[in-house]
């Protein structure tokens, strides 16, 4: 799926959408793809002449690459981290870059979800981890808005 459909799951809008392509397997791997444009507000100033992609966003986009695991679940809801464990960083991403993502539910309670997930850039590991995101309900957000 492209951008339009994705938009479908995830609630992240421009800037902050980091998913160009996502796609659910019949193993239940999740595969998601971004293309580093070099033009990103997180380049800017990371950094000025030798531009890298920042470890939290290559974190972010591994956790909206795997938003497909959770599937209609997801619809209405929020997704916010829980937690980041065992993140390692292998390699630096640049400009003209494009992550391949693929991640797994390692686990479930409830609606929290533990997933594996490495991004990849032409096959070469760039980022792994462990991410737990829980699910909240868009009206829970809208009410404590309100108040």
């Amino acid at each position: 799926m492209l951008r339009d459909e994705i938009k479908t799951y995830l609630p992240h809008r421009e800037p902050m959408l980091l998913v160009d392509e996502m796609e659910l397997d019949a193993d239940g791997i999740a595969h998601g793809k971004y293309h580093v444009r070099g033009d990103e507000f997180f380049l800017q100033g990371h950094f000025p002449g030798n531009p890298v992609v920042p470890g939290v966003i290559l974190c972010e986009i591994m956790g909206q690459a795997c938003t497909l695991l959770i599937g209609d679940i997801v619809k209405g809801k929020t997704p916010l981290y829980a937690g980041l464990n065992n993140i390692k960083f292998k390699n630096s991403v640049r400009p003209g870059d494009t992550i391949e993502v693929t991640s797994h539910i390692s686990a479930q309670k409830g609606l929290v979800f533990f997933i594996a997930a490495e991004a990849k850039v032409g096959g070469k590991l760039v980022c792994k981890g462990d991410l737990s995101f829980i699910l909240i309900p868009n009206e829970q957000l809208e009410d404590k808005l309100s108040k």
